[in-house]
Formats: C-alpha cells, sequence, structure tokens
C-alpha cells in the first residue's frame, strides 16, 4: 500500500506563486510500483475534480491548457517526491488540490481521475484578487 500526503497549500494574491509537494510512503517496493503516474488535481467547490499536470514514465509531463506556462510538474531523484510549481498565480486556480497515482501497464492515466489507485488528502490553495 502507497499513502500520499500533500503539503505546501496556502492563501496567497493573484501573482503570486506556490509549491506543492505530495509525499509517498510505503515501502521500496510498492513506491517504485505504485507512482510510476502520478498527476496533480484540483477541486474547485461545486466543480468536478480536473487534472491539472500528470508526471508519466519516461519523463513526460502533461498539463491543462488552463495552466500551462505557469504551472510545473517535477519528482525528485528518489521518485519519492512529486512537486507542483504554480506561478502567476489566479483567482480562478482556487481549489483543493490533490495528489493521485497509479501504476503503468500500458499506458499512464493521464487525466482520467478513476484510474488512479492512491490519492492524498489533498490541500487547499486560495488565490485572492
Amino acid at each position: 500500500q502507497v499513502q500520499l500526503v500533500e503539503s505546501g497549500g496556502a492563501s496567497v494574491q493573484a501573482g503570486g506563486s506556490l509549491r506543492l509537494s505530495c509525499a509517498a510512503y510505503g515501502d521500496s517496493y510498492s513506491i517504485h510500483y505504485s507512482t510510476t503516474c502520478m498527476g496533480w488535481f484540483r477541486q474547485a467547490p461545486g466543480k468536478e475534480r480536473e487534472g491539472v499536470a500528470v508526471s508519466e514514465t519516461n519523463g513526460i509531463t502533461r498539463y491543462a491548457d488552463s495552466v500551462k506556462g505557469r504551472f510545473t510538474i517535477s519528482k525528485d531523484n528518489a521518485k519519492t517526491t512529486l512537486y507542483l510549481q504554480m506561478n502567476s498565480l489566479k483567482p480562478e486556480d482556487t481549489a483543493m488540490y490533490y495528489c493521485a497515482a497509479a501504476p503503468s501497464f500500458l499506458s499512464c492515466p493521464g487525466f482520467r481521475p478513476d484510474d488512479y489507485n492512491y490519492w492524498g488528502p489533498g490541500t487547499q490553495v486560495t488565490v485572492s484578487s
């Protein structure tokens, strides 16, 4: 089993920056196997959960159009922590941000939340204008 724990959420002014972290906990084999595909999702009140950025095999990263050029997803060398650097934040970025992980079989789940096996409890990001 793998547990994910997010941190770094805060309240900031528009134009500011935040760095979210997602730490994976578990035995080495489970972490290696289950976190091949990782991603950041967010959910604002009254809205569906949406994909923000994903990190796939071979270093491939994908971003939602709404965050391209502003957000950067990365993993540390030990691949136990996922990051989301968020710059030029906008009020519409306000949401609960979740980290998700899944093993890769034929491919990674991309922005399909139902295909991720593990989720963190979330960290709140609030951007004021």
